[in-house]
């Protein structure tokens, strides 16, 4: 086996560790932190009808 494929398969493989330590991670994250809930939007006020307006 020639010294560059030994290097390049070095990196691969600390490349694949480090892809799957980061993915266990962001994982584990998500289970332990769950995404905040989105509140309900809020109506918009309505003005007060007036007699001057209606009919």
């Amino acid at each position: 086996m020639s010294p560059t494929l030994t290097i390049i398969l070095l990196i691969t493989g600390w490349l694949a560790v480090a892809a799957a330590m980061l993915w266990g991670l962001m994982r584990i994250s998500r289970h332990h932190h769950p995404q905040p809930q989105p509140e309900p939007k809020q109506k918009p006020a309505q003005p007060a009808a007036t007699t001057a307006n209606a009919h």
